[in-house]
């Protein structure tokens, strides 16, 4: 179905109101009314709701017929487009427009996914889970009825330009995820992206190892492959099924109900920085695990020493139950700041 021109309705509405003004002009001059008369009879002349009576003079009425039949016509179609607003929800859909504009404006540290394809709209599932905040940007109609349909917060236009991140609050968001289904958007999204905010997390998806490459270039911090890592998932299901089936319950978002992982960073001003693991008696206090320390950019340190002091900035792994990784989360948590 064509999409409702708002741009037509506009030029129809000004050609009407022109149509209005020559007419009574017209009238003025040549059936010698005065304005108000004469911008009467031009009313009920152009819409067709009746002639007050005949003007005098063949020229006058000759001027009327001319008017009545390029009057009615605008008439006619304005009528139409106003209805066409009405059954097509147009209103509706820009009032709509407003509401979901200001509550995008009003979020702080959310997410924006551009691209709601497969690869987006599992993301976004997984955002559902852990209760975390995120905006779509995308141009498909398809994808943008999928993300409405899921009471999504829309932003209807392509991801790689600028106006429409900043539409989507990129100066406020904490993270990006580039995954439309084409490499080459995906680049220039994560351009766009990381132009306008050095500092911001980007996750691009990428077909191949040649668009990984591209993709890392242009300013991803992490790339993902969505066929190579359904192949590892494929193979790991076959070698060692039960072993993917758990860490596939583990590392979702919404996590088990019996144990599930988290990443906790050390902040500065914590109890816990400068201080060696096993000054904290994490297991005692919170019933988690610490598995893994990562300092920086540096590789993992799987099961940390006990020795092992702890800067800020470094980045914990921890594993446990929900309330477990509540304790441990406040435990790190800045002082005087709570873990709700």
């Amino acid at each position: 179905m064509e999409r409702f021109s708002l741009r037509r309705f506009v030029i129809a509405l000004i050609a009407f109101l022109v149509v209005l003004v020559v007419g009574t002009v017209g009238f003025h001059s040549l059936a010698d009314e005065d304005w108000t008369s004469s911008f009467y009879r031009s009313v009920v002349s152009t819409t067709l709701t009746g002639l007050d009576s005949r003007p005098e003079g063949g020229g006058a009425q000759i001027f009327t017929v001319v008017l009545l039949l390029a009057g009615v016509a605008i008439f006619l179609y304005l009528a139409g487009a106003v209805v066409e607003l009405i059954t097509r929800g147009v209103v509706g859909e820009y009032f709509g427009e407003g509401r979901r504009r200001r509550a995008i404006a009003q979020l702080r540290d959310h997410i924006i996914i551009c691209g709601f394809g497969r690869v987006g709209r599992c993301v976004a599932a997984e955002f559902e889970h852990a209760s975390t905040e995120y905006v779509v940007v995308d141009v498909n109609p398809t994808s943008i009825a999928a993300a409405v349909e899921v009471a999504a917060l829309v932003v209807h236009g392509d991801g790689a330009e600028d106006t429409n991140l900043e539409t989507a609050g990129l100066a406020r968001a904490r993270a990006l995820v580039a995954s439309a289904d084409s490499d080459e958007k995906n680049v220039f999204i994560t351009l766009s992206a990381r132009a306008a905010r050095p500092d911001i997390f980007i996750v691009a998806r990428a077909s191949d190892d040649s668009a990984a490459r591209k993709l890392l270039l242009a300013g991803a911090d992490r790339v993902v492959q969505p066929y190579s890592s359904a192949g590892l998932r494929i193979a790991n299901l076959v070698l060692k099924p039960q072993v993917a089936d758990y860490l596939d319950i583990v590392s979702s978002a919404g996590g088990g109900e019996e144990l599930r992982f988290e990443e906790i960073t050390v902040e500065p001003t914590c109890e816990a920085a400068g201080r060696p693991i096993s000054d904290l008696g994490l297991q005692e206090s919170t019933g988690a695990m610490v598995v893994a320390v990562r300092r920086g950019t540096g590789a993992f340190m799987t099961a940390p020493p006990p020795d092992t002091v702890l800067a800020a900035g470094d980045v914990l792994i921890g594993v446990g139950s929900a309330q477990e990784i509540q304790r441990l989360e406040q435990l790190f948590a800045p002082r005087g700041i709570g873990v709700g």
